[in-house]
């Protein structure tokens, strides 16, 4: 099972900016916990994203010598993929491509079509570079624009994605409209269909939602989810109202009463929760 934590993702709709030393110092607490990856930063546009306009000075201060867990920054387009991939303490590029039109133009003002030649791009940079790309296909599970959306959309993508060489993708419940019935349809369908493909999940919830929606991934054979301390987060380019992240801390609870035996460090996951709520409030 690889737990992915995601700092960046719970930073980066925050109104006030985080000092750089106090992302450091809370991203330094993370890596010690024994995460598999740290979604912890991105290589985006400054304006859309003002938060992560420090993410290389605070990859600069990371501690790695120490740690199992690798690094995973977000881009947005080729030049945000050049960037982070010219730097060998990064091991994965995260792309978040959308299954609907409106959202694929409101995140990264481009066209599906478009943001497809793109990974198609970034693919061949990761390949020469000796990373990897993770492409996030947001609004996996339905869309509040009336966009179309179904299952079948979803395994469409993953095939054109496969054909480009993709090997991870990970369905992402962008504002939270996924069900646990939903979830478990989807990843067996698309786990049966492409089984070369590591599939994470990467979901929102409410509170009291997330147990749920784990179990049933997990019952779907999905072995690599996404999650952030205390549920921060959500995507700002979604919609007005957040839908947090799966709590990092429920999943770990859920996946042990499942019988997963994680890597965890209790003592150091008891500090990077300390640290988040000074950090986020």
């Amino acid at each position: 099972m690889k737990l992915i934590e995601c700092p960046r993702d719970a930073m980066q709709g925050l109104t006030h900016f985080v000092p750089t030393d106090e992302k450091i110092r809370y991203l330094n607490a993370l890596l010690r916990v024994g995460f598999d990856t740290l979604d912890f930063g991105s290589f985006v546009s400054l304006k859309a994203i003002p938060q992560m306009r420090d993410t290389a000075d605070v990859l600069a201060g990371l501690n790695l010598t120490d740690t199992r867990t690798k690094l995973l920054a977000i881009v947005a387009n080729i030049r945000g993929a050049e960037q982070a991939a010219s730097f060998a303490t990064i091991d994965y590029l995260g792309f978040p491509l959308s299954v609907s039109e409106t959202f694929q133009q409101r995140n990264t003002n481009k066209s599906i079509g478009q943001a497809l030649a793109d990974v198609e791009q970034m693919q061949k940079i990761c390949v020469q570079l000796d990373k990897q790309l993770v492409v996030y296909l947001s609004m996996g599970f339905g869309n509040p624009y009336g966009d179309p959306y179904s299952p079948e959309l979803i395994s469409d993508f993953t095939g054109k994605l496969v054909d480009m060489g993709v090997r991870i993708i990970a369905p992402s419940d962008t504002v939270g409209s996924s069900t646990p019935e939903g979830i478990e349809t989807l990843f067996r369908h698309l786990l049966a269909t492409f089984p070369d493909v590591e599939f994470g999940a990467h979901l929102h919830a409410r509170p009291g939602e997330a147990p749920a929606k784990v179990k049933a991934a997990y019952r779907a054979g999905v072995r690599r989810i996404d999650g952030a301390l205390r549920g921060f987060g959500g995507c700002p380019m979604a919609a007005d109202d957040l839908t947090g992240n799966l709590p990092t801390e429920e999943i770990i609870g859920t996946l042990t009463q499942l019988g997963c035996d994680l890597p965890i460090n209790q003592n150091a996951i008891e500090q990077a929760l300390t640290l988040s709520t000074s950090l986020f409030g």
